[in-house]
């Protein structure tokens, strides 16, 4: 099982390389819109607040199905990111 803090990481290095991603789209496409890629880089952000504040939690019993359903929901959540990303094109 893996601690809090490689958690936190992770959750850090996931959204960080999406909300970089979506910078990097914008550098290369100055000539389009960039509010669908700000709401990206907003939903990113708002993500990762939620995830950090579960992470966080303290009242928790079963601490490692509550790591499973974070890393689960970072999974589904980054996908979700990266897609809408690629939509972008």
């Amino acid at each position: 099982m893996a601690n809090k803090r490689d958690l936190k990481k992770d959750i850090n290095y996931v959204l960080g390389d999406i909300i970089e991603a979506v910078y990097v789209w914008e550098y290369t496409n100055t000539d389009k819109d960039n509010k669908q890629s700000e709401a990206i880089i907003d939903d990113a952000i708002v993500t990762f607040d939620e995830l950090i504040t579960k992470t966080n939690a303290k009242d928790v019993d079963n601490k490692k199905a509550h790591f499973n359903s974070i890393k689960k929901e970072l999974e589904d959540k980054g996908r979700a990111l990266i897609e809408r990303i690629n939509k972008l094109g």
